[in-house]
This record gives structure tokens, sequence and C-alpha cells, in this order.
């Protein structure tokens, strides 16, 4: 399974410094984020729910 970064889609896999974490607000979701968008704040939006957040 190739994990993507939600917020610009790139692959995470080979980064050292990526996060996995369940959405906030449904928590069943899975958000993955790379560092450059966790270090920029970018926005990212939950699959189900539509929960955004930075």
């Amino acid at each position: 399974m190739e994990l993507r970064c939600t917020s610009c889609g790139k692959l995470v896999e080979a980064e050292k410094y990526w996060i996995r974490l369940k959405c906030p607000a449904c928590t069943d979701q899975e958000i993955i984020r790379c560092e450059k968008c966790r270090r920029l704040s970018v926005q990212y939006k939950c699959a189900k729910c539509g929960f955004e957040g930075p």
C-alpha cells in the first residue's frame, strides 16, 4: 500500500518526518502528512467527514 500525503499527494514512505493520525472529528479516516505540509501548515480535508485542518 502506498502512503501518500493527504494534503499534496506526495509519497511519504521514503521521507523521514511524516506522520499518520486519525481524523480528529470522526476518528475513522487516517490522515497522512508529509514534512513539508506539516511545516507549512497546508490544509487537509478528511475524505469521510469533510473536516478540514492544518
